[in-house]
């Protein structure tokens, strides 16, 4: 008889790779990103340090950053087919199915796909980091019948993300708060779909598979969708009052309020929602209106006496984007295109030292006999 193993519902506490790109330190309430400690680094940085920091293991010097986003602003452009192939999708297709497409077609474009050494995954990498916000965008356009902006070199790397999906270069601040919300998505040791890349890339799949995987995985509510679904329910109500209106009747029916509690963080705010509830005080300030800043506020509150958890970075990521104009559908596919540069170093650790996925499962069916007939 084969010894029965521990079963861990949902891989709980299961430790399943041993990695250098960061690491969720619950006891000293850091975010560790390469060495460094991820809140630290968002308030001095920006996302394309973050990505020179994931990719190459070391905060870039000025030439460096520059080069890098030299590099980026060459791959910008995506194939003319895969727009077309936008336009045949309906006009209802969700933002992250459309980037699936798209992404996975990405792959014809490459001729070293299978390629799978140090030297053409970073090249895939760079390509993917110029080309994914271009998808995101693009995709949501082409899909409700708008036409498509094409990215400008003269902007920075955020700035033109942002000019894409909006059609209006940012403010400064907006620059600021748009790279700081890319820098807090970067990375997040190993989330579902990290983890859907690394075992996708176990098999010794090309990186745009195993980035195809972690779409699918990142577009569930339970993962990525959470930051829609926050701002759909604060357009539920008009006023603090309704809003506290809303979570009590969301609570009464036992419904799952998004936007508060991690698998991590179990008694303390994610330190990622910090930042980005100071972003939303300082928007709701510069225009004048801080009711959402204050909805936020009292939903807290709620959240914490009757459940005793706390907001994640979706609930305050969410109004921010509201803040800056971005559509709500938008919301998953950016958090993706920040986390592209992180599941890309996944992945490429992956590769340089691979064993292949492979749990086994506790079985709870039946053992029966086969009855002939006579």
């Amino acid at each position: 008889m084969e010894a029965v193993q521990k079963f861990y519902p949902g891989l709980d506490g299961v430790v399943a790779a041993e990695t250098k790109i960061s690491f969720l330190d619950t006891v000293q309430g850091e975010i560790v990103i390469q060495g460094y400690d991820l809140i630290e680094l968002s308030k001095t940085k920006e996302y394309l340090d973050i990505v020179h920091l994931l990719l190459a293991g070391e905060l870039p010097n000025i030439e460096e950053k520059a080069a890098l986003e030299e590099v980026l602003k060459r791959e910008y452009d995506v194939p003319k087919e895969i727009l077309d192939i936008f336009k045949l999708l309906p006009s209802n297709t969700h933002p992250m199915d459309a980037l699936r497409t798209g992404l996975s077609s990405l792959a014809g474009f490459d001729q070293q796909i299978d390629d799978s050494t140090a030297e053409a995954n970073m090249k895939k990498a760079l390509k993917l980091l110029g080309k994914v916000p271009n998808l995101v965008a693009n995709s949501y356009r082409v899909t409700q019948q708008q036409d498509v902006i094409a990215p400008l070199p003269e902007l920075s790397y955020s700035a033109n993300f942002f000019y894409m999906i909006t059609g209006k270069k940012p403010t400064p601040l907006e620059e600021q708060i748009f790279d700081r919300s890319l820098v807090l998505y970067s990375e997040h040791e190993m989330p579902n779909s990290t983890f859907t890349a690394r075992v996708i890339a176990s098999t010794k799949s090309d990186m745009y598979g195993a980035l195809t995987g972690a779409v699918a995985s990142l577009k569930g509510n339970l993962h990525g969708g959470a930051n829609e679904a926050v701002m759909y329910m604060l357009l539920e109500a008009k006023t603090v009052e309704e809003f506290e209106k809303v979570l009590e009747t969301k609570l009464a029916n036992k419904d799952r309020i998004m936007g508060f509690g991690h698998r991590v963080y179990m008694k303390k705010m994610d330190p990622r929602a910090t930042i980005m509830k100071d972003a939303l005080r300082q928007l709701c300030e510069i225009q004048g209106d801080d009711l959402l800043y204050q909805m936020c506020e009292a939903g807290e509150r709620i959240m914490e006496k009757e459940k005793g958890i706390y907001p994640n970075l979706d609930y305050y990521a969410a109004p921010v984007y509201w803040m800056l104009g971005i559509p709500i559908p938008l919301y998953t596919p950016i958090f993706y295109s920040s986390r592209t540069v992180g599941l890309c170093a996944h992945v490429m650790e992956q590769h340089a030292n691979n064993r292949l996925f492979r749990p086994r499962v506790h079985y709870t069916g039946e053992r029966r006999a086969i009855i002939i007939n006579q």
